[in-house]
């Protein structure tokens, strides 16, 4: 996959910060009673945030594909207002969402992949977890990198070096530990959800960053098949099978986004699979291994999101086993049930 088809030429629109704790559920909640929320005059007041502040919460809502923008009526070159995607509702919706108060860590990784899923409204991200193989890195060679990556993959206007920094440095703030500080230091944790991923590390050798490679405990098996899914609904929604080698080392694929290997990537996807009834199997036909499934790609991953959520917050737990509503044995319901 290339950047062009990826992403959108979309540089610094954060306002220089990075997604904070509840921005995600404010943008979601604020553009379902007003779509209008985001230009209107009222908006500091209704958000309880900064002028900067509303735009930046506006971007990361419609970066992580919970908001987008609606059309003007009778011009469809331009937009009136923000609405929630059904995406959006389904995580975050007061009444019906899957997570509507993020209390769900699995949250987390779920937004950390649309953020870069496509269209990415973060190209300077793409670049760097789906193109930089660098081991270790500073901030300035991770910047260069990202020119590189942008100038060869997009026929787009070069960003600005300022608008490139402020995105490689609103990537860093987001993922990487913060530097060690007498005070304020569990403020700007909680401040920084993402970190709790441990996605990109710091080497207390050098003082530089790396991508954690391997095995990520905190990273559900059921959101790895979502982003599978979701993956295979956007570029080849008739197939019924992908070979884990594509899925971990294609550019913008799964593997890249949550750095697992091929192997890593199959112990991941085990659980989910061995849940599903026959919904989803790993099968290595002539050596090959590959995730194949059966029902249309876009619904399967869809049912992934479902039954997790409701698997922790839905269902009852007596005597330590998971119960479904009627009282089944919830890991005897095949995805998509319930």
């Amino acid at each position: 996959m290339r950047l062009a088809d990826a992403a959108v030429p979309v540089f610094a629109r954060h306002e220089t910060f990075h997604p904070r704790y509840g921005w995600f559920r404010k943008a979601l909640v604020a553009a379902t009673s007003d779509p209008e929320v985001f230009s209107s005059s009222e908006a500091t007041v209704e958000l309880g945030v900064g002028k900067n502040m509303v735009k930046a919460i506006r971007f990361w809502g419609l970066a992580a594909k919970l908001i987008e923008n609606r059309p003007s009526p009778g011009n469809r070159r331009r937009t009136s207002g923000v609405v929630p995607t059904e995406f959006g509702s389904l995580l975050f919706d007061p009444d019906s969402g899957l997570d509507p108060y993020m209390e769900d860590p699995a949250t987390l990784w779920l937004l950390h992949w649309k953020l870069l899923s496509p269209p990415s409204w973060l190209p300077v991200w793409w670049v760097a977890f789906n193109q930089f193989n660098a081991i270790e890195f500073d901030s300035g060679e991770l910047a260069s990198a990202c020119r590189g990556g942008i100038s060869s993959g997009a026929e787009w206007p070069a960003p600005s070096e300022s608008s490139l920094r402020k995105d490689v440095s609103a990537l860093l703030r987001t993922y990487a530990p913060a530097e060690r500080v007498s005070r304020g230091r569990i403020e700007d944790v909680l401040d920084c959800p993402f970190r709790e991923l441990g996605l990109i590390l710091r080497s207390r050798a050098t003082g530089k960053y790396r991508f954690a490679m391997g095995p990520k405990p905190t990273l559900p098996s059921a959101i790895v098949a979502y982003a599978v899914l979701d993956y295979m609904s956007c570029w080849e929604p008739a197939a019924r099978s992908v070979l884990l080698s594509r899925i971990s080392a294609e550019p913008g694929a799964p593997g890249r986004a949550f750095r697992l290997s091929e192997a890593e990537l199959a112990d991941a996807l085990r659980p989910v699979v061995e849940l599903s009834a026959g919904s989803l199997e790993l099968a290595s036909p002539a050596g090959a291994a590959q995730l194949v499934w059966k029902n249309e790609t876009a619904l399967l991953a869809k049912s992934c999101l479902e039954d997790h959520y409701r698997s922790d917050f839905a269902v009852g737990r007596q005597g330590g086993t998971l119960l479904s509503p009627d009282g089944a044995p919830y890991d005897s319901l095949p995805v998509g049930a319930g």
